[in-house]
């Protein structure tokens, strides 16, 4: 047979501290949406263009039987020793990068500094030098980067010694501050203040313990 069973709902801001606790971690457990990062990713694409990368592609399939092509990024954080971002790209050199880059973020010392870095080795090799970078392994880190340097030399002039180092130290430094960004946003959204604004934005209702309702 069946009963009616009446229940007492609250309002995050109704609930106690513990409470409200509880219904934070419920949020940031299950909450976020998948595509919290999209906007760091486009970011990203718009300082790897500045810079001379050309990042790679996949197909992704969609729910309705679709498919997409997606920039060749990933991450794992924020948590473990080991996580970190990376990505697949071809680069060359882009003509006036450190000038556009400073223009795109101002304040960003550290894109500064790999534009910086990217064009002083290009300009000792002629700006001639091109690389690839490939993921490999079952990591997302900046060292699961394969990345091959070479010169392309109408003379067959080899690359300065210290080129190929460079390239690489450069890539990698912008897949950790591609990182940085990722972790910087996740923190932001899964902030007290951020986490609440969103629960009472979409109405959610808890138990008088902080157990999710509706």
């Amino acid at each position: 047979m069946s009963e009616v069973i009446e229940i007492t709902v609250y309002r995050l801001e109704e609930l106690s501290d513990a409470a409200r606790d509880k219904a934070r971690a419920w949020y940031r457990e299950g909450g976020f949406d998948d595509d919290w990062y999209d906007a760091v990713y486009e970011d990203f694409q718009s300082v790897a263009e500045i810079l001379g990368l050309n990042l790679k592609t996949r197909t992704v399939r969609l729910m309705g039987g679709g498919t997409r092509r997606e920039p060749c990024i990933w991450f794992r954080g924020f948590w473990s020793q080991g996580d970190g971002a990376c990505f697949e790209t071809f680069y060359a050199y882009r003509k006036g990068a450190p000038r556009r880059i400073r223009e795109y973020a101002p304040q960003d010392t550290e894109l500064h500094r790999i534009a910086d870095a990217l064009q002083a080795v290009q300009r000792r090799n002629f700006y001639q030098l091109g690389a690839e970078a490939t993921h490999r392994g079952h990591y997302y880190h900046e060292y699961c980067m394969a990345i091959s340097v070479e010169r392309d030399s109408p003379t067959w002039q080899d690359m300065t010694a210290d080129a190929e180092e460079k390239i690489i130290d450069a890539l990698r430094d912008l897949a950790r501050w591609l990182y940085c960004q990722l972790e910087r946003e996740f923190d932001y959204l899964s902030s007290d203040d951020v986490v609440d604004e969103t629960i009472i934005a979409n109405g959610y209702t808890f138990t008088e313990a902080g157990r999710r309702f509706g």
